[in-house]
């Protein structure tokens, strides 16, 4: 089982990944989006942030992907982190390996903070986030309308680092990361290390 990062050519698999949680609460989006509209999604993300993907031989087990918050200038160092895996993969340690290399990617670019949106209830989201020691901030109730129910939703979050004293060094885009050091990174969990 290794981890490395998206290519276009994923696209069919993370879709079909992402399928499976359309008609649940997991997402609150009612439709699956087109194989364009999510390769674009894809592709806008990995301008500035990591998207892993897990994979076994051939077989896509899952994803995970940070992309910003919230738009102000001074949000910059926050990143949201999304996860998704196929059915028969979820509770094997793979969310919690996905985010842990997330993790640290991040912390190359300067983010501080991370977050987690998660759709109550979300047992095994729920679990991940607390085993990876996210913190409950806040529950909006009702938020959203999915799968039948009015769906509360929860923000989970965890400081990667801590704030500096003075003006922090800018987010640093992933592509400006050097690739040796993305590289060290994914060795190390590919290592389990």
């Amino acid at each position: 089982m290794i981890l490395r990062f998206v290519t276009p050519q994923d696209c069919p698999a993370l879709l079909d990944i992402y399928a499976q949680y359309i008609d649940t609460g997991v997402t609150f989006e009612y439709d699956l989006p087109t194989r364009e509209e999510f390769t674009a999604r894809i592709s806008g993300i990995c301008r500035d942030y990591p998207y892993l993907v897990c994979q076994e031989g051939d077989r896509v087990l899952g994803y995970a992907y940070a992309h910003r918050v919230w738009e102000r200038a001074a949000y910059q160092w926050n990143a949201e982190l999304s996860v998704y895996l196929a059915p028969d993969a979820v509770g094997k340690g793979l969310g919690k390996k996905l985010y842990a290399a997330l993790e640290d990617l991040l912390r190359l670019q300067g983010v501080l903070t991370v977050y987690g949106l998660v759709t109550l209830p979300n047992p095994p989201s729920e679990g991940l986030h607390e085993a990876m020691g996210f913190t409950r901030q806040a529950v909006f109730p009702a938020a959203g309308f999915k799968a039948g129910v009015w769906k509360d939703v929860v923000w989970f979050r965890k400081d990667l680092a801590p704030r500096p004293k003075g003006e922090p060094e800018p987010f640093l885009s992933i592509r400006r990361v050097p690739r040796e050091r993305l590289e060290t990174v994914l060795a190390k969990h590919n290592r389990g290390k």
